[in-house]
């Protein structure tokens, strides 16, 4: 999972892209880059780490111009953790194009090798994400008068795109001496967002993956980008858009609802705090059906995710809510870390159990999902050592029983803790007493409350059915293998000043 963004400006947006890469940090901890345009060059630094690590003052400085993308980036299948494979990425023919990608080709492999025996094209890293901009390259050669590009020609690159790439991608791009170009894949998997600014100067365009990193910028959200749609906002800050996709239909990835997104998001339409409160009182329903109500003492979240859904679950069944766990704000996101021994060592520097609020209790705990069940466990475990009585356990969304192949870092399925086994099994594994998930149907209907026009959901890592239509077992297979040979890189940085004519061929 990542975050990207996108600006276009009247005036430097060097400090613009890093403030708003703080604001998606939740996104992706692995590393940071950012690419800005300025005359005849693109700048670019990237490196290992969070935001506030990656760049210094000298690497501002070193990022002038008044346009340029972005990225924070965890690593997804395949992926390997080198800096090279950080991003923004750069192609220099036919077009100079930086380029930014959040999501993950189901088909990249394919692909790579099609455009090194058909296309000529050459890949420097393993990166799914350079194979989308190699493809991108092509297509834009294939579709241009000679040596330069307008905007028919920009749209027909990205419908060429969309007939080839299966998954899930959003993504920002920059084109040398054209302007910037952003698009969304047929189903809308993955969330990207469009942002307008009115200054005296004119208008300023951002697009982003959440709407937190516009309006934390003062930007107006304006809408989505819609599945299969491409913007395209020229160096004037003229923007139009068009319809890409012969077939789009809005999927969005309901994972997102559940514990990528920041609260303060309106994704498609749908306010992430409003859906996630739903699923809280969707969840009431499912316990005070499956647990005995007397026995349960207090309700506690798991910070901070799960906050709405127990808040909500204890008001509407009438039970004490608590905050029993107070968090380190200062270690990562347990998901999103790299090793299992470096995640399960994470939880106890991350969480601490506060004993008054536990000792002697039957404590309800409430988190936003069960993923590997590493945290749920030393959680429980946690409560107990804390004095509990009992530990009941709930999940605000249903069992991941299946990979996610759509940018979600959970492809292996030996890793999934509700893969093969029974809720009373998980229970027993990650020690609670009574475990209790959200139903499917619940969850559709939580985010569904919020924006009645949005029925159609990917949840594959729920119920096993891919919308690309492209994933087979022995697909998931290949990727389980990749995963277990990923080559492990050492981090470093990457300052790159970039020169290209304005048509580079």
């Amino acid at each position: 999972m990542c975050g990207i963004v996108g600006v276009v400006s009247g005036a430097p947006v060097n400090q613009l892209l890093y403030d708003s890469l703080l604001l998606l940090q939740h996104r992706g901890q692995d590393a940071a880059g950012i690419a800005t345009s300025q005359g005849n060059t693109f700048n670019m630094f990237k490196a290992h780490g969070l935001v506030r690590d990656v760049f210094r003052t000298r690497n501002m400085r070193a990022l002038p111009g008044n346009s340029g993308i972005g990225q924070v980036r965890y690593p997804t299948a395949g992926s390997s953790s080198s800096a090279e494979e950080a991003q923004p990425f750069y192609v220099n023919a036919p077009f100079g194009i930086t380029f930014a990608h959040n999501g993950n080709l189901t088909n990249w492999e394919s692909l790579r090798e099609e455009l090194f025996r058909v296309d000529r094209r050459h890949m420097n890293t393993n990166s799914d994400s350079e194979v989308l901009l190699n493809v991108l390259a092509h297509e834009l050669h294939r579709s241009s008068t000679g040596v330069s590009l307008d905007e028919d020609a920009i749209f027909k690159a990205v419908a060429a795109v969309h007939r080839r790439v299966r998954g899930a991608y959003a993504v920002v791009a920059e084109i040398a001496g054209y302007g910037m170009l952003a698009f969304r894949d047929p189903f809308g998997i993955r969330p990207l967002c469009l942002g307008k600014l009115e200054t005296d100067s004119g208008v300023e365009w951002m697009i982003a993956s959440e709407s937190v990193a516009l309006e934390g910028m003062g930007f107006k959200l304006e809408r989505d980008v819609a599945p299969g749609e491409a913007i395209f906002i020229d160096r004037d800050g003229r923007m139009s858009s068009r319809q890409c996709a012969d077939n789009p239909q809005l999927s969005p990835c309901i994972f997102e609802y559940v514990y990528f997104a920041r609260p303060d998001s309106l994704m498609d339409g749908v306010s992430v705090y409003g859906a996630r409160l739903r699923m809280g009182e969707y969840l009431a329903d499912k316990v005070a059906r499956n647990l005995r109500l007397g026995e349960v003492d207090v309700v506690m979240p798991i910070p901070d995710s799960a906050r709405p859904a127990a808040m909500q679950l204890a008001a509407r069944l009438n039970l004490d809510y608590r905050e029993g766990f107070i968090k380190n704000r200062y270690v990562g996101r347990t998901f999103i870390m790299p090793g299992q021994a470096v995640r399960k060592k994470s939880v106890r520097q991350k969480l601490n159990a506060m004993s008054e609020e536990f000792k002697g209790k039957n404590v309800l705990i409430v988190d936003d999902s069960i993923v590997r069940g590493t945290t749920s466990g030393e959680i429980v475990e946690m409560a107990r050592a804390a004095g509990a009585n009992k530990v009941f356990f709930a999940s605000a969304a249903p069992p991941v029983r299946f990979p996610n192949v759509y940018g979600i870092d959970m492809p292996t399925r030996s890793e999934l803790i509700a893969h093969g086994r029974t809720d009373e099994e998980i229970a027993r594994v990650i020690g609670a007493d009574a475990l209790v998930y959200q139903d499917l149907s619940a969850m559709r209907q939580a985010v569904t409350d919020m924006n009645p026009n949005l029925t159609q959901f990917e949840t594959s890592c729920f119920d096993g059915h891919y919308i690309t239509g492209d994933v087979t077992p022995e697909y998931l297979d290949h990727i389980e293998h990749v995963r277990n040979n990923r080559d492990k890189v050492a981090p470093g940085g990457l300052q790159v000043n970039l020169g290209y004519a304005p048509n580079d061929v």
